[in-house]
């Protein structure tokens, strides 16, 4: 057996996503289990190097992980030939220069979404990255989540019939800060600092759109602030500059719709704090993140409407689960292996930085819309 070391710069690991999600779950997970084996003899090995502003927090996530290497100076750890992968975890507003410094050092680079502020900038990274010849990609996690990859089963294997329309719902209460902390940091209701729900959902449903039922041609967008004072970390008032709610409306390639409501002000009143609901000809499904049931149209009732009369039918109990079939990893390490086996044995890979940009022009022009007041045509992108 033979130990292929991955030096991997990981930038934002002290925030929440960066921390939990990568850091333990993901690149950690991976060494727990004895590493990453390839089927011919070789384990890959990923050894994480901090990267971020505060010593003390780099210092004390190393300390408590049993690691030894971190640095507060990028540049450095950019300039280390041994460390081949950069990863980003970052503020939205700080990532893009940050990518563009490890492409430019002939980094493998492998980024949380949004990848840039805007099209411009993600379009910019993916060219640049494609022109220095090196693996990139980006973290397109709830396509892996297990509801989801039973949802992509159902689809392959022509349950729905003709699909006809998606629905999906997302969000919880995150607290305003006064009586209660938030726990949602206090950057995201701020827009000047790259804030808001638009900016960091559109990119979800942009991929799960297209990988599961098809690209995502028009977008019509209603945005809202509906909690405009919250408190940050330390109890101080401030004014919610970015949006904390969405409505979409997106028209698939294909003619089916999808509508996707998005806010972090409302309270959860289903299984799970995502779900989707897919209808089509021969039958429809409901998936949140772990759990997926369905309903083919043998099994369909005919309800009729009578509001004189209580409902005699348990409608939630004509649906039937669909089983697991196999055992479902974290989907953030799912998707670090599928990169980490791209960049080492050059096993395809398509969830890379056009994907990314793709999210990012969906969360623009869904921005706009809502200011126009207008539907807008999604132009498809190429590189």
């Amino acid at each position: 057996m033979t130990r292929r070391t991955v030096r991997i710069a990981m930038n934002g690991v002290t925030g929440r996503m960066g921390h939990r999600q990568h850091l333990v779950r993901s690149v950690l997970a991976i060494r727990e289990q004895g590493g990453l084996p390839l089927g011919d003899g070789t384990v890959i090995w990923p050894e994480p190097v901090l990267v971020g502003r505060r010593a003390h927090a780099l210092r004390a996530l190393a300390e408590r992980y049993g690691l030894t290497e971190w640095s507060t100076d990028l540049d450095a750890v950019l300039a280390d030939d041994s460390v081949e992968i950069y990863f980003d975890a970052q503020l939205t507003s700080a990532r893009a220069d940050a990518l563009k410094k490890a492409v430019a050092a002939g980094k493998h680079v492998y980024t949380e979404k949004p990848t840039a502020a805007d099209l411009a900038g993600a379009l910019e990274l993916a060219r640049l990255a494609e022109t220095a010849g090196v693996r990139h990609g980006c973290v397109q996690d709830k396509l892996f989540l297990p509801g989801l990859r039973k949802l992509k089963r159902l689809v392959d294997g022509g349950f729905f019939g003709e699909i006809l329309s998606v629905r999906g719902e997302f969000g919880y209460w995150v607290f305003e800060g006064d009586w209660q902390p938030a726990q949602r940091p206090s950057w995201n209701y701020r827009a000047e600092d790259g804030g808001g729900i638009v900016v960091d959902m559109f990119p979800h449903w942009e991929y799960v759109l297209h990988e599961l039922f098809g690209r995502v041609t028009s977008v019509t967008a209603h945005v809202a602030t509906h909690v405009p004072r919250r408190w940050d970390e330390d109890g101080k008032p401030y004014a919610a500059t970015a949006d904390d709610a969405a409505y979409g409306i997106f028209r698939l390639e294909g003619g089916a719709i999808a509508q996707i409501n998005s806010s972090w002000a409302v309270r959860v009143h289903r299984d799970e704090l995502v779900e989707f609901q897919v209808d089509g000809t021969h039958g429809s499904a409901v998936a949140g993140l772990r759990g997926c049931r369905v309903q083919h149209r043998s099994a369909t009732p005919k309800p009729v409407w009578n509001p004189d009369l209580p409902s005699a039918e348990s409608f939630r109990a004509g649906w039937q689960e669909v089983p697991d079939n196999e055992e479902f990893d974290n989907g953030f390490k799912v998707q670090w292996e599928l990169f980490l086996r791209h960049v080492v044995a050059g096993e395809p890979y398509h969830w890379d930085l056009l994907a990314g940009a793709r999210g990012v022009q969906l969360a623009e022009l869904g921005l706009r819309s809502a200011a126009e007041g207008r539907t807008l045509d999604v132009p498809e992108l190429t590189l």
